[in-house]
């Protein structure tokens, strides 16, 4: 019995030696560099080795039949190998690197991020309000930022030799359709939202991504907060207004309101207009916004509104006219967002929404009335998909709809009806392909048909990025951007096309210790551009697509937060070279608002001693061409240079008072933008001639403002 015992034993032992196998093999990484480390086991088990200096492993195991090898290593992709187990002896296995989403290469052409969470910030939600001269405006804010032109009789946003109306603006990837308040000729406008509902800014000056259209320069993205931190409320008293704001929170829902009131007359009767302007009634307005959040254990649900009624009544000097022009404005508006958000459990992502807006003006032009009504919508709906941290895949979606009905009726109450409508849909998809940590890619492709103009487009897009050291990294940009016809042309003649231009790009940013660098070259190609052969657009004009043009210069950016203890400056240049023949153009020449040089220079310095934050900001254009009648040629002169100093000073009273101060063009220069020219010669046959100058040289602004928190810390700093 004893030796029957010892012969199952032996059997056994020698069973269990011939089933081992020994797993053979070495690591290297893409450029056959051996990796010392890498961890190599089969799933499951508890065998395993680890690499030598040269990347070799053996180790020996008693399992058998199909297995799965895995070979894992800090900053590279995990590996797999599955097959039998027999076939792992003398294993070469190169190891990827792995996409490192906080120091790896990002996607930068043509775009500015605003944002807390963004690696690739170079401004801060908290700089949007404290620019001096910006009085909490977001885009003049950006107006300090290079690609941009500062055309201080306007106030919306000109960028890279396009009109105002090539700029589009979306508030949680839904189209806003009156994004600025309406205003008076050569009266600045303002934008319509207050900046402390959102989280993060996008400014795209060329080469966004196909998601969007119908912008030919470029995008605004506003994003509204996700989660308040705290329940707070918000009061203002200023010498134009008022305003009073409040956060609730409910667990994981959330309400957020602002209203204001703005007046000017008070002002106006304290330093009154000087240049060529007579109010009536000076610009009033009551506004209000509001955004709902509910946020699930997979989703996000969000509900934005904003409403606005304003009105002015003023009179202004006409070359043309022996007395004053009167013009009188009332504007309401109100816009609805609601945008939902589901994340599924396989890395798939839905996004759907909708906005609405609804605008109508009535104007008054001495005795003649002109009564529009707009209304417009915008529903989307977005998958996304993340296959790996190496390829994610989006598509989408997305119809617009415009109804446009306008009313002129004459001194003698005759009536002339125009208007559109107009249902647009778009399709796109787009990849972001990270090949390693230094090389990236974006792929997109953008498809748009508009029933008005009965046109099919299709508009790819391709930007690249490349890492080739720790800071700095270049970018690429190209991609075919359309855009329907305004509606001041379109409203005339819906049979014409809708205007192109193409976008190549150059960028490279470097960002390191609180410095930031960046500058880009890049070259537009408009194509189709609307021309008519009348002064202004009007029912009976000539219409065609016949205009085109270009833009192209560099755009330089620097910052520096770190160099100067309590300093934070920065500096934009743009360079800046276009022509055009577009609208009533005779031949192709550089436009108006398009200045060779601009130039800014912000500065925020803290004093801790008198518990105050005091900023400067420099702004310069070079002459803006104009047409003189007088002379030979075509937008053959210049203005004078364009020069603003400002200044503001916020004092902490305590810590959730302020006490702000701030005034715009601190030396009241006389800056001119344009002149305008009588439309006939006098008996010399010499054309006359005003400068058209703003309503006043300088804006001054005087605040109070107190936040009531649950931490008895916030303040409205981060507003002002």
């Amino acid at each position: 019995m004893k030796i029957l015992i010892n012969l199952i034993i032996t059997g056994l032992c020698t069973g269990a030696v011939f089933a081992q196998q020994t797993i053979t093999g070495k690591v290297t990484d893409a450029k056959n560099v051996p990796i010392e480390g890498a961890n190599i086991y089969l799933e499951g088990t508890y065998d395993g080795a680890s690499s030598d200096a040269n990347g070799n492993f053996s180790f020996e195991t008693t399992e058998e039949g199909l297995q799965t090898l895995i070979v894992s290593m800090l900053s590279y992709e995990p590996h797999y190998e599955a097959g039998d187990i027999s076939y792992f002896k003398d294993l070469h296995i190169k190891l990827m690197e792995s996409v490192n989403t906080l120091s790896g290469v990002t996607l930068t052409a043509g775009t500015f991020e605003a944002g807390d969470n963004s690696k690739a910030s170079v401004l801060k939600p908290l700089d949007i309000v404290t620019t001096a001269g910006a009085a909490g405006d977001f885009v003049a804010a950006l107006q300090t930022l290079p690609g941009t032109t500062t055309v201080n009789e306007d106030g919306r946003l000109f960028v890279r030799g396009g009109t105002a109306g090539e700029t589009q603006v979306f508030i949680d990837g839904l189209r806003v359709f009156q994004p600025f308040n309406a205003t008076a000729n050569n009266t600045p406008t303002r934008g319509r939202f207050s900046p402390f509902l959102f989280k993060g800014i996008s400014f795209s000056t060329g080469g966004y991504s196909a998601e969007y259209g119908q912008a030919l320069s470029s995008v605004l993205l506003l994003n509204t907060t996700d989660v308040p931190l705290q329940e707070q409320t918000e009061i203002s008293v200023m010498s134009v207004g008022g305003g009073l704001g409040h956060t609730e929170i409910w667990g994981d829902q959330s309400l957020s309101i602002n209203t204001s009131y703005m007046n000017l007359a008070p002002y106006e009767a304290l330093i009154p207009s000087t240049q060529g302007v007579r109010w009536k009634s000076p610009y009033e307005s009551i506004s209000g916004e509001a955004v709902f959040r509910s946020k699930g254990e997979k989703s996000m649900f969000k509900l934005y509104t904003g409403f606005n009624h304003s009105n002015l009544d003023i009179e202004q000097e006409d070359i043309n006219f022996d007395d004053y022009v009167r013009f009188g404005l009332k504007n309401n508006n109100l816009y609805f967002n609601s945008s939902y958000k589901y994340y599924f459990g396989n890395d798939w992502s839905l996004t759907s929404g909708a906005s609405i807006a609804w605008d109508t003006n009535d104007i008054g032009i001495n005795d003649d009335k002109v009564d529009n009504k707009e209304t417009s919508t915008h529903l989307k709906v977005k998958a996304r998909k993340n296959f790996s941290n190496r390829f994610d895949l989006s598509f989408g979606t997305e119809y617009f709809h415009t109804n446009f009905d306008e009313t002129f009726t004459d001194v003698n109450t005759n009536e002339f009806d125009n208007g559109y409508t107009d249902g647009l849909w778009a399709g796109f998809a787009e990849s972001d392909i990270y090949l390693s940590n230094k090389f990236a890619m974006k792929l997109g492709i953008r498809a748009t048909q508009s029933s008005l103009l009965d046109e099919f487009k299709v508009s790819p897009r391709l930007s690249l990025a490349y890492k080739p050291g720790e800071n700095g990294q270049f970018s690429l940009a190209y991609g075919d951007f359309y855009q329907r016809p305004l509606s001041d042309v379109i409203k005339f003649d819906g049979s014409l096309s809708m205007e192109k231009a193409s976008h190549y790009i150059l960028n490279y940013q470097y960002i390191n210790n609180g410095k930031t660098f960046r500058t880009e070259l890049y070259y537009k190609d408009y194509d189709q551009l609307v021309k008519y052969d009348s002064e202004m657009p009007q029912f009976n004009s000539d219409y065609s697509n016949s205009g085109g043009g270009y833009a192209q210069g560099v755009d330089v950016f620097w910052r520096d937060s770190k160099s100067i203890e309590n300093l934070d400056y920065w500096f934009s240049y743009s360079y800046l070279d276009t022509e055009r023949d577009y609208q009533n153009f005779p031949e192709r020449a550089t436009p108006n608002f398009a200045p060779k040089h601009n130039a800014s220079l912000v500065t925020k310095y803290w004093v801790d001693k008198l518990r105050s934050q005091v900023g400067l900001s420099y702004s310069y254009g070079s002459g803006r061409p104009y047409h003189n009648p007088n002379n030979p040629g075509f937008m053959q002169e210049k203005t004078k240079s364009y020069n603003n100093l400002s200044f503001n000073w916020a004092y902490l009273i305590d810590q959730q008072k302020i006490l702000y101060f701030s005034v715009s063009n601190l030396l009241s220069l006389n800056n001119v933008s344009n002149y305008q020219y009588a439309n006939t010669p006098d008996v010399g046959g010499v054309y006359n001639r005003r400068a058209i100058t703003p309503p006043a040289d300088s804006f001054f602004f005087v605040g109070f403002f107190w936040t009531i928190s649950t931490d008895g810390k916030s303040n409205q700093l981060d507003n002002l």
